[in-house]
């Protein structure tokens, strides 16, 4: 596992950057009251500096309400089509934390999810925010570390950790 500074860094951010802004669904963990972890795949879009991930979900998910208490994620992105066991892979984990977009700011930040998935504007849009309370609310992760994992650009040491400096 190589955590570095330098040029080799940046271009790691740079490959894993691009990879999650290819990628389509990504898998999220949360934590139930009790502890447990809870996975679940979403639709998602990115941007970047800060790095965050952007996906709509109706606020009576399981994964909704652990985020409510708490914020704390991780998760994955897979970046290549599968053929079969061996085959070199090439993905993305973070870690992060995770909150319900308040209404107010939610205007700013769907725009980001609905240039990635047009029909989502069906789905989360603030009118229907505040019409519905049940209606699909914008969730943020904020990640605040990227391990890429890629042994086609880096085999022999394919794991690659990059923090990020927390931003407000």
């Amino acid at each position: 596992m190589s955590t570095s500074t330098s040029d080799a860094v940046s271009a790691d951010l740079s490959l894993t950057r691009n990879y999650v802004r290819d990628g389509k669904v990504m898998q999220i963990a949360t934590l139930a009251e009790s502890g447990e972890p809870v996975v679940c795949n979403l639709w998602y879009a990115s941007s970047f500096e800060p790095d965050r991930l952007l996906f709509i979900s109706r606020p009576d998910r399981v994964h909704c309400r652990n985020i409510r208490t708490d914020k704390r994620v991780a998760g994955a992105v897979l970046t290549i089509e599968l053929d079969g066991l061996g085959q070199e892979v090439q993905g993305v984990s973070f870690a992060g934390t995770a909150r319900q977009v308040p209404e107010a700011s939610a205007g700013d930040l769907l725009p980001i999810y609905h240039q990635r998935w047009p029909q989502g504007s069906a789905l989360a849009n603030v009118e229907l925010m505040r019409a519905d309370p049940d209606a699909h609310r914008l969730y943020e992760v904020r990640v605040h570390r990227w391990i890429l994992f890629d042994e086609v650009n880096h085999p022999d040491d394919p794991r690659r950790v990059i923090e990020l400096t927390p931003t407000r």
